[in-house]
């Protein structure tokens, strides 16, 4: 059910024009007339190629079809300034951040914002996840034998990301079990300006975006989302589109994870001009969400048809999915999702004779259909393809019945009555939380310890101002 293709990898998704200009002609060169996109946001080439006509693109980097251990980094790059967004985090900050990272990682690596909902935030082995505090980052690390996240004690500044990430790597060899294991090696390998973590990570809900069409940034500029229903992009059109970009002095284009791109900062003034531009190739830029909210594997027409297939009988039926998510797997791929329901295909049973099989499939959700919990709930086992459209139906509409829930808010209003109480002490100086219940890993000072409790020598890990400078506060959030 999977094919093995070369892969182009497009760090953090984001190229420029003259990147993907160079890209789609040496792929043409190559007789090939489309490209596609991966769920990392990097490019996939439609047949596999030999190693020989691979060496002439030196400028390329390509991973072979059965080369292993060479990752894209995720990014939600392509949200920033269009979608919600933590305040510090702009489009110039991911750009500068995606420069310090190696081009071949042997690890997954996701660079995200918690308050988007494009990209996903647990599906790498090492997810740096933006915090309130100005540069600094969560970090959960998912080692490939571990079956979960685990947070990482410490927030991780922004220009010591890659230290951090290219010492995990370092010590893969050694086969850490636990994440304090990692993060007494790591601290014995670089130094770091690491900020104590003083509130769990948070994560808001949205409902899924829509990704397409022409919408505005701002009073003067505009954004623009491309979606192909078969994620084979025609590489004359790319090249045409390339030159446009040129033209209006756009510099990045993104890949996002759902095998469309998006291109960012188009001027006011040209937008009648790139509408003449899509129509005259008749390029749709109004696909129903129907359409946009898959995740299905490159290259698996089984799975692809199967879409369609689910698509039509929702639309028949004149059902809305708005914000909600589907993916597509089979028993072969590694269960880490990341939409909110999983039609997963099973494995078939050896068969003796002329005996055809049915194939049957499972379904999941996540919980409260909200992927960022990592946590999936079997609905149904062993389904017949015709039972699917029916039961997904069922599952949109629970989905309805529960967003916004008296239940629901109730949970929020207990939250917030439980944060108010939330004691904490604060330097007064640089306004750094001191949290009894993290402690400070910077200095040595394990969770659970009280306050009073500190030496007299403790000082701010941020600006050093002495113990004497804290004072006891009410978290208000």
């Amino acid at each position: 059910m999977r094919t093995q293709l070369n892969r182009l990898i497009v760090k953090g998704g984001v190229l420029s024009p003259g990147e993907l200009q160079y890209i789609c002609e040496s792929v043409e060169s190559l007789g090939f007339k489309t490209i596609s996109f991966g769920s990392r946001q990097d490019i996939i080439l439609p047949k596999k190629i030999n190693q020989e006509d691979l060496m002439q693109f030196d400028k390329l980097k390509i991973v072979e079809a059965d080369e292993t251990g060479v990752e894209n980094i995720v990014s939600s790059y392509l949200c920033a300034d269009i979608f919600p967004n933590t305040s510090w985090l702009t489009g110039d900050r991911y750009l500068y951040l995606l420069e310090q990272f190696s081009t071949k990682s042997k690890l997954k690596i996701n660079l995200v914002d918690p308050k988007q909902r494009l990209v996903p935030l647990f599906t790498g082995n090492v997810n740096f996840i933006a915090s309130e505090h100005e540069d600094y980052w969560y970090l959960y690390i998912r080692l490939p034998d571990w079956k979960q996240a685990k947070m990482y004690p410490a927030l991780i500044y922004s220009w010591d990301l890659d230290k951090v990430e290219t010492a995990i790597e370092s010590i893969l060899q050694e086969e850490p079990e636990t994440i304090e294991t990692i993060f007494e090696l790591v601290s014995d390998t670089v130094d770091t300006n690491n900020r104590t973590v003083d509130k769990p990570l948070e994560v808001p809900f949205y409902p899924f975006p829509y990704f397409e069409g022409m919408n505005r940034i701002g009073s003067d500029k505009y954004w623009l989302g491309l979606y192909w229903r078969n994620n084979k992009y025609d590489i004359s059109f790319l090249k045409d589109m390339c030159e446009l970009c040129s033209v209006n002095k756009i510099g990045k284009i993104s890949i996002t994870p759902w095998k469309s791109f998006i291109v960012k900062g188009i001027p006011r003034e040209s937008k009648l001009v790139w509408e003449k531009f899509l129509g005259k190739r008749g390029i749709n830029v109004r696909h129903s969400m129907l359409e946009l909210n898959w995740h299905i594997p490159v290259a698996n027409k089984e799975a692809l048809s199967l879409k369609k297939y689910l698509v039509n009988n929702f639309d028949q039926n004149d059902i809305s999915t708005y914000g909600l998510t589907f993916g597509i797997t089979d028993y072969s791929k590694t269960a880490h999702y990341f939409t909110s329901i999983v039609v997963e295909k099973n494995k078939q049973p050896e068969i003796h004779g002329d005996f055809q099989i049915r194939d049957t499939y499972n379904l999941l959700y996540a919980q409260n259909f909200d992927p960022n919990t990592r946590k999936y709930i079997m609905h149904v086992q062993d389904l017949d393809k015709v039972e699917l459209p029916g039961l997904l139906m069922e599952l949109s509409q629970l989905y309805f019945d529960q967003l916004g829930s008296e239940k629901d808010v109730e949970k929020l209003v207990e939250v917030k009555k439980e944060s108010i109480e939330l004691e904490v002490y604060q330097c007064q100086d640089c306004l750094t939380i001191y949290d009894e219940a993290f402690g400070d890993v910077t200095q040595n000072i394990p969770q659970e310890t009280v306050f009073s409790e500190l030496p007299e020598s403790y000082k701010c890990s941020l600006c050093e101002a002495p113990k004497n400078s804290f004072q006891k506060v009410v978290l208000v959030k």
